[in-house]
């Protein structure tokens, strides 16, 4: 069992990115497809795209902060010593971590009043509040992607080592 949630841990959102961006660029392939040749689109093949889209923000947005791969500008990061760069990495962790706590209350806020009027996609006439979920999925993963990360500083902290800055995008 540990070893399923270590490889959930691992490449979980991954394999979620992988999924809804599959289903992205397939509706939108059939969709072009359809009003090219056949001058005829669907409404639910658009709904179907921009919800996918959605959910691939919210989800890479919680892998972007397990990778530490959000833009930041770090260069003051390389003229302080270990000790305090770690220092401040946890304190920006901490400060991203009470901004998502307050997101995902008010984006629960959102969805349940969804649930409450039971509101419908225009054109999949399903609840929105399967849409509206991504959100509240999305910080969530954040938090826990967070606390990963201030735990793994902390570890880092303690025994000396340099912490994990996030891969470079350019070097």
């Amino acid at each position: 069992m540990k070893k399923i949630f270590r490889s959930i841990d691992k490449n979980g959102e991954a394999w979620a990115l992988l999924a809804f961006y599959v289903m992205l660029v397939i509706t939108m392939a059939v969709e072009v497809v359809r009003r090219e040749m056949f001058a005829y689109s669907s409404i639910w093949g658009e709904e179907i795209v921009r919800y996918s889209f959605i959910y691939l923000a919210w989800i890479g947005a919680a892998t972007a902060v397990r990778e530490r791969a959000h833009i930041r500008i770090d260069v003051l990061m390389h003229y302080i010593n270990p000790k305090l760069k770690t220092l401040l990495y946890m304190f920006g962790d901490i400060v991203m971590f009470v901004v998502a706590c307050v997101a995902l209350y008010w984006s629960f806020e959102t969805l349940l009043v969804s649930i409450k009027f039971g509101s419908v996609t225009h054109g999949l006439r399903v609840s929105l509040a399967w849409f509206l979920a991504a959100v509240p999925i999305g910080f969530a993963l954040m938090i826990l992607r967070l606390v990963q990360s201030f735990l793994c500083d902390l570890r880092d902290l303690r025994s000396g080592a340099s912490v994990f800055e996030g891969n470079k995008l350019f070097d």
